[in-house]
């Protein structure tokens, strides 16, 4: 079974393709959003380059966020299209949990951070357990402060991954002193094999969706639509 994953939720515009015994392929640029320009020729390369067409791919998996408002709906919107072309079905995976998806097997907790804005970050807690990755603490959009101080009960170590290091990883080591490990930048940024091997694993579970189905994960509302409202 073949899946193609996207993510397009962050600066990283990411594609893959997997199966069940491996990554057949994979593309990450990490340079600008500009994800409108580079996502589709991303895919078309990636396709290219392993030599598999469109009818050939089982399932679409694709980052519903949290994330960038704009970056998610362009993921999204290419994924759908593909799919509905393809009449495959798709699965929606969070940031997070992809982001923890990255570090196989870790022990302690991880803890994936977005940066979102107004001191805010989107975040959550993953551990692996007998194999299998579960959240300890659900997707949130909480104040940097506010999670730091949630997690001081918490026991060691606890592993940062996510865009949000580079803004807040200084913060959390310093208050959760003795706690925290900065994972590596290779598995910090999102991976759309993670998404595709989280995917496959949904679809064998028969979790896949309609591509009409799936909807964005955005945790919170936009600025404008903030602004809208306290109007």
């Amino acid at each position: 079974m073949k899946v193609l994953a996207l993510d397009t939720s962050s600066i990283v515009a990411t594609a893959a393709l997997v199966d069940e015994d491996r990554v057949i392929g994979e593309m990450i640029i990490n340079h600008k959003k500009n994800h409108s320009e580079k996502l589709m020729p991303i895919i078309q390369n990636l396709l290219e380059e392993v030599e598999v067409e469109i009818k050939e791919i089982d399932a679409f998996g694709v980052c519903i966020g949290p994330g960038s408002f704009t970056g998610l709906r362009i993921g999204m919107a290419t994924a759908k299209a593909l799919a509905q072309v393809a009449d495959k079905p798709m699965v929606g995976i969070s940031t997070l949990e992809a982001l923890a998806y990255n570090l196989p097997f870790s022990q302690g907790s991880i803890c994936p951070i977005l940066d979102a804005q107004r001191n805010q970050i989107y975040t959550g807690l993953y551990q692996w357990k007998n194999k299998e990755l579960i959240a300890l603490e659900k997707d949130q959009a909480i104040g940097a402060e506010e999670w730091i101080e949630k997690l001081k009960d918490r026991e060691k170590p606890i592993i940062l991954v996510g865009d949000g290091v580079a803004k807040f990883g200084a913060l959390f080591q310093e208050n959760l002193q003795g706690k925290i490990m900065i994972a590596p930048p290779p598995v910090r940024m999102p991976r759309a094999s993670s998404i595709g091997s989280l995917a496959l694993q949904r679809v064998q579970e028969g979790k896949a969706q309609h591509f009409k189905d799936i909807s964005p994960q955005y945790l919170r509302k936009s600025q404008a639509e903030q602004n809208l409202h306290n109007r």
